[in-house]
């Protein structure tokens, strides 16, 4: 039966499908050391595909404003308000790999009484939830303690961040991704025992 559901999906294509998306694909090698299976099915409208990458470029490009570990922790509790696992377990491997503890990791779904974060990550991850709740609960006061802590430009990386993590929980939950070893792993190791779910179509 699960099979029979996987199979209405639209599945990743190899990379070679699309050679024009070489350079695209290569710079995923580099950074992550595979490429995401929401790429490798997005890549049936390559140019829908090479705007995502661009996008992605600039959210998580070293000279930005905001630390590019805490904009993965913003993420993954964005991607956990929405229940997109796939992008739960990718958010907790980027996280880790850019220097934040498998502690703060865990912490993150306390992250409004832990001791392990400041007020400036605290009101962005408001602003994460906020945002990223059905209807959306940002309002003027989550709005007035944020910039107390961050620029507007910072703001701006911020929200791109969670608005781009409502996009990929919308694309993976409706396209059923199938998830990566790497970051299956993590999700195994790290959130499982937190209520991480895998779902059939991550196993």
């Amino acid at each position: 039966m699960r099979e029979r559901a996987r199979s209405q999906r639209l599945d990743p294509l190899p990379p070679e499908t699309t050679p024009a998306m070489k350079e695209e694909f290569a710079s995923f090698m580099k950074t992550l050391g595979f490429v995401p299976n929401s790429v490798l099915t997005m890549q049936r409208n390559p140019k829908l595909a090479r705007a995502f990458v661009e996008i992605q470029r600039a959210l998580w490009d070293p000279g930005s404003k905001v630390d590019r570990g805490l904009k993965r922790l913003i993420a993954h509790v964005a991607s956990s308000i929405a229940g997109d696992a796939y992008s739960m377990a990718h958010t907790a491997s980027g996280a880790l790999h850019f220097g934040i503890s498998a502690e703060k990791l865990l912490a993150a779904r306390d992250y409004g009484t832990s001791k392990l974060f400041t007020a400036a990550e605290r009101a962005a991850l408001d602003l994460a939830v906020a945002a990223s709740s059905h209807p959306v609960a940002v309002n003027d006061a989550i709005f007035l303690e944020l910039r107390k802590h961050w620029s507007e430009e910072q703001i701006v990386e911020i929200t791109g961040v969670i608005a781009m993590a409502g996009f990929l929980s919308r694309w993976n939950m409706t396209m059923a991704t199938p998830i990566e070893a790497e970051p299956k792993e993590v999700g195994e190791k790290y959130l499982a025992q937190h209520g991480w779910n895998a779902g059939p179509h991550l196993r």
